[in-house]
């Protein structure tokens, strides 16, 4: 899933302190999940902003309402007729439900209310850690479904790269070396001979050539 942080209340402030009408607009997907932009979220945000201006003594409406899902048309449909009436709109969505919200309703400012983190896991409760970087070309297959771009400190695709200590990482102690992850999961699997298979060099500016990336599934299209 998407994994964010809840920005500090001090920068979103700033950058909404001279509006009157705001809506505060949670999502219910990956950040909820990562109780950092849910219906809760929007609530402590919303009620923190209120007492901010309250004790200031400005006047600011501010609304709460959170969607299904912020990078879906069908979603953002739903704030359709109310959105004209905002000075600003705080997103707590990813940076993708940000950017797409600005270009649907082009009138309104859009402010994050998170910081976008990476692709990860839970772990335990209240603690996510990174899994994928989304590079486009899946090596999962040959290392025992361990990724070394997102868990290598170095993105090293052949390792380990010699620096790691007792299973550890190098540029972090705290880190266990993923190539040593790798090594043991592909011997517990008995294909410890796809250690041997040399990957090529990854072409980084392949993957990013031509601006943003995209999917297009035709199947699935209308």
């Amino acid at each position: 899933m998407i994994v964010a942080d809840k920005k500090p209340i001090e920068e979103i402030i700033e950058e909404i302190k001279d509006n009157h009408n705001i809506l505060i607009l949670g999502c219910n997907e990956c950040v909820t999940v990562c109780e950092a932009g849910g219906k809760k979220e929007v609530g402590v945000l919303a009620s923190a902003l209120r007492m901010y201006f309250l004790n200031n003594g400005k006047e600011v409406k501010i609304d709460e309402n959170t969607l299904e899902r912020q990078c879906d048309h069908e979603y953002l449909e739903e704030i359709r007729d109310g959105i004209d009436k905002y000075d600003a709109v705080v997103s707590l969505a990813c940076g993708v439900g940000v950017q797409f919200m600005a270009e649907k309703y082009h009138a309104t400012p859009i402010y994050p209310g998170v910081n976008t983190c990476f692709l990860g896991a839970t772990e335990e409760r209240g603690l996510w850690t990174e899994r994928c970087q989304a590079c486009g070309q899946c090596i999962l297959a040959r290392t025992g479904g361990i990724c070394p771009v997102s868990r290598c400190a170095k993105r090293i695709l052949n390792g380990p790269c010699g620096g790691s200590t007792n299973g550890h990482c190098e540029i972090n102690k705290e880190v266990v070396c993923a190539w040593q992850l790798i090594i043991e999961r592909l011997k517990n699997l008995d294909k410890f001979d796809d250690y041997e298979k040399l990957a090529p060099v990854k072409d980084w500016s392949t993957d990013r050539a031509g601006g943003p990336r995209k999917v297009v599934r035709e199947d699935v299209q209308q």
